[in-house]
Order: structure tokens, then C-alpha cells, then sequence
């Protein structure tokens, strides 16, 4: 029998070791020039159909029909892993050397409950509830000269924690009047909080192209809606005055049937992710090359079909960091294998790499947070996970 040992050794560049480096283009940036963006795909994204192990020699056996894309997947050279063949854009990204992968990545939390899953991995915690504030708005307490933004109509678990945190999502309703406008900076004149939060609020109504750049957005759950937001978000990011962090949902990654449906579901939200991601580059121009990019799902989904043609929730799945200051063309990973006596409870991809040391790694070397502040104060109780080690800055 082929054993973990002899594997792992049979594949001779099977991944990167564990580390994460970081482009020489942020070398020289102001820390506050630094931009970071968290894409949470909300539902639990199956990590073995955006990132196939088709090297694995149990990859096939054990997904059966899920192992048919429909067309060949886009192979990463030099490791066991291709891309879905619906994530071109991506794929050339990591070709450019822009695109990291991280398979075999999760959380410590185990129990398939996407509520309390998606709260552990906004929280930053070890278990459900234990934090009540997010791991990103923690941070950005820690820089209280940087500004986040949700582009959703309510702050997201996530980023909250920090007083410098504003939302944005495209809206119906007609604009205020110049004299609504005046009477409230009137009204908020003696109030120091309030008199700030109306001027970011202007700042963010004012910005050119922005009802333009929605088009016909009013469906927020809506694929064109979700890539117009990441385009939206890139532009607000590139502004000089803009906010630096920034943090995208995307919703609907629950396949638990007609998973490799042409038309189905996953399918349509891998093309949505790989078009949104090409939008954010695009629109964040210049400042793509000081942007690093953190695409997370609450969990993934088991190894083996269900009786309904989809995957059931599991454990193990991938992660994508992208973006310049990525220097990616790389596979991250401890790989697992995926014979049964080496899945997770015989069900699941074993988590090899708990997510928030790619979060540590991100928040201690992209945006310089000290590490102290980030040990005490962001991931409390954590010391047990190390970053991966981030160089180049």
C-alpha cells in the first residue's frame, strides 16, 4: 500500500514549501499605501473542484463522477493540482507569478455547521462565539490610520472591532438633496464621530462613475452584481484618499446537488470568481502591484459524491492569495492524500494548514501590524499557529 511517506516523496514537486513570498514591488511602500482585500465566499466552497488533485493517485476513485469537469482542468505545472477549467483568468494570474494557491487549508473548528464556521473564521477564533469582533477589524483598531470598507449593506462580522470601518452597496433610492446634505453637517457640526462618518460617506457618494459602474446591480445577489462590486471595490482602493482594506461576500457555494452540472450552480459561481477577481485587478490599476488578495470559504466539502450528485459539508478546501505583491506561480500545501484511511473522520481532505497563519502572515508582512499586537489582540489564544513566513518586504 502506498503510504503518505512514499507519496509525498514520489511527487517530486508536489508544492511549495510552507511559505508565502511576498513581491519586492512592496519593498519600498509606505505601510499605509498597502492594500488588502478578504473575499469570503460564503457556503463552502469544494476545494477539490476549484483546485483538482488530479496527480493524487486516489483522486479519481474517490471523487467518481466529480472528477469529470467537462474539459481538461488547467494544469499547474510541476505539482499534482490543475485549476477548474472555468478559472482561466486565474489560472493566468498564477502563470504571471500573481496567484498563490493553499490547499488542504481550514480551521480548527470541525462540526459542519456553516454558521458557526463562517463565525470562527470572521471571529478568528478557536471556536464558535468565544469572539465577538472580527479578526480584521481588530487589525485595523491596531492601525488607526487605515480604513476598511464592506461592500455589503451592514458591517460584516469580520471587520468589526474598529470605529474606521464604513459600508457600500449599490441602492435605489434616490440621492439627497445638496440641502439634506448641508443640514446634517450642520447638525453634526459639534459631534466629532458623526462629522467624520458624514464625510466619508460624501467621499464615498462622490466618487466618479459610481452609479454608472452598477448598471442594472440592484439584484445584490446576483453574479454581474458580485463582479461590479469587486470592480467597484478596486476603484475606491486605488483612490488616493481611499480606504485600504477592503472585504467582498459572495454567496451560494452550498453544492450539495448537480455539483458538475455545465450549468449549474458551481459552476456559474467558479466563472463569477474568476471574473471578479480579473475585475478588482483591472480596476485597481497601479495599485494592484501593492494589493494582496485573500479568497477564504468557511469549510469544505467531503472527498466522495452524495446520492444527489453534489458533496455534503466537510473540512478541508482551498484558499487563493492574489495579487502584485504576491510573488505566487506556487502551490501551498502539506498534502494529505485523499485514500480513505488518510481522509479526515474517512470523510474529509485533512486540514494541514489552519488559515489564520496565511492571515498572521498577510497582516504582520503585507500591512507591517506588529507582531505583538497581532498575537495579543487580533488572534488571541492562537500561539500554537504560526504564520507562514512571509519575505521580500
Amino acid at each position: 500500500m502506498t503510504t503518505r511517506r512514499h507519496f509525498l516523496a514520489a511527487a517530486s514537486a508536489l508544492a511549495a514549501p510552507l511559505q508565502l513570498t511576498l513581491a519586492q514591488t512592496t519593498r519600498n511602500a509606505a505601510p499605509d499605501d498597502a492594500r488588502f482585500v478578504f473575499m469570503l465566499l460564503r457556503g463552502g466552497m469544494d476545494g477539490l473542484a476549484a483546485v483538482p488533485a488530479i496527480g493524487d493517485p486516489d483522486f479519481a476513485g474517490a471523487r467518481g463522477a466529480l472528477a469529470d469537469f467537462g474539459a481538461p482542468p488547467l494544469a499547474l505545472p510541476g505539482t499534482i493540482f490543475a485549476l477548474h477549467p472555468h478559472l482561466t483568468q486565474m489560472h493566468a494570474m498564477y502563470q504571471r507569478g500573481e496567484l498563490a494557491v493553499v490547499h488542504a487549508a481550514g480551521l480548527p473548528y470541525r462540526e459542519r455547521s456553516h454558521f458557526d464556521a463562517q463565525q470562527v473564521l470572521e471571529s478568528g477564533g478557536n471556536k464558535p462565539y468565544e469572539l465577538a469582533t472580527g479578526w480584521l477589524g481588530r487589525a485595523l483598531a491596531a492601525t488607526p490610520q487605515r480604513s476598511g470598507l464592506a461592500l455589503t449593506t451592514a458591517v460584516p462580522l469580520v471587520l468589526r472591532g474598529s470605529e474606521r470601518v464604513d459600508t457600500w452597496a449599490p441602492s435605489v433610492l434616490p440621492e439627497p438633496s445638496a440641502d439634506l446634505v448641508t443640514r446634517l453637517e450642520s447638525l453634526y457640526a459639534g459631534d466629532a464621530g458623526l462629522r467624520e462618518a458624514l464625510a466619508r460617506a460624501k467621499g464615498l457618494r462622490e466618487q466618479p462613475g459610481m452609479t454608472e459602474a452598477m448598471g442594472g446591480a440592484n439584484n445584490a445577489q446576483g453574479r454581474q452584481a458580485a463582479i461590479a462590486l469587486s470592480r467597484k471595490a478596486g476603484e475606491m482602493l486605488a483612490a488616493a484618499q481611499g480606504p485600504r482594506i477592503a472585504v467582498l461576500e459572495m454567496g451560494g457555494w452550498d453544492t450539495h446537488a448537480n455539483q458538475n452540472s455545465p450549468n449549474g450552480a458551481l459552476a456559474g459561481n467558479l466563472r463569477m470568481l474568476d471574473a471578479a477577481l480579473a475585475a478588482l485587478r483591472e480596476s485597481l490599476g497601479t495599485a494592484w502591484g501593492r494589493s494582496v488578495v485573500l479568497v477564504a470559504t468557511e469549510f469544505g466539502r467531503e472527498v466522495a459524491i452524495n446520492g444527489t450528485m453534489g458533496s455534503d459539508h466537510g473540512s478541508g478546501g482551498a484558499a487563493f492569495v492574489a495579487g502584485g505583491a504576491v510573488a505566487g506561480g506556487r502551490v501551498i500545501a502539506d498534502w494529505p492524500g485523499l485514500a480513505r484511511a488518510q481522509r479526515f473522520e474517512g470523510r474529509d481532505l485533512r486540514v494541514t494548514t489552519d488559515l489564520r497563519s496565511l492571515m498572521k502572515a498577510v497582516l504582520a508582512d503585507h500591512l507591517r501590524i506588529a507582531g505583538a499586537a497581532i498575537e495579543r489582540d487580533v488572534f488571541p489564544a492562537s500561539s500554537a499557529v504560526k504564520p507562514i513566513r512571509v519575505q521580500g518586504v
